[in-house]
């Protein structure tokens, strides 16, 4: 049976009853674990549907993406064997492909490197 508590002071001053239930602490206790549990459950669950919406809207992009990136890719091929082609012309199929790749790679070279001094770490001046 419930009772009564000693009244408690609202924060206007005005007394307040408290009713204490008939629940021991290990019940309360229980109970809260098995709310907290609930509430943990009901979030992760939210955060996991998040997640799947964001996959599936990024899913159509990725693949657009990915195809633009072939597309771009067999672009380019098809603009340096046209050079080559245009070269070979002025000084042989041979040294036109050569004369190309070299340069292809050599813009390769400084885009890796370029690309490797953005991942060193930033030098602090400090000891070690």
């Amino acid at each position: 049976m419930a009772t009564a508590a000693p009244a408690r002071v609202s924060g206007d001053g005005r007394p307040v009853a408290v009713k204490l239930s008939d629940e021991s602490v290990p019940e309360l206790v229980g109970r809260l674990v098995e709310d907290t549990r609930g509430l943990v459950s009901a979030e992760v669950e939210l955060y996991k549907s998040k997640v799947a919406e964001r996959v599936t809207a990024y899913k159509s992009a990725v693949v657009l993406f990915a195809i633009a990136g072939v597309l771009g890719l067999a672009a380019l091929i098809a603009l340096l064997v046209g050079l080559i082609v245009t070269l070979a012309t002025l000084i042989g199929p041979g040294l036109a492909t050569l004369v190309v790749v070299g340069v292809v790679l050599a813009v390769a070279a400084v885009l890796a490197l370029m690309g490797r001094s953005k991942l060193a770490p930033p030098n602090t001046g400090a000891p070690r």
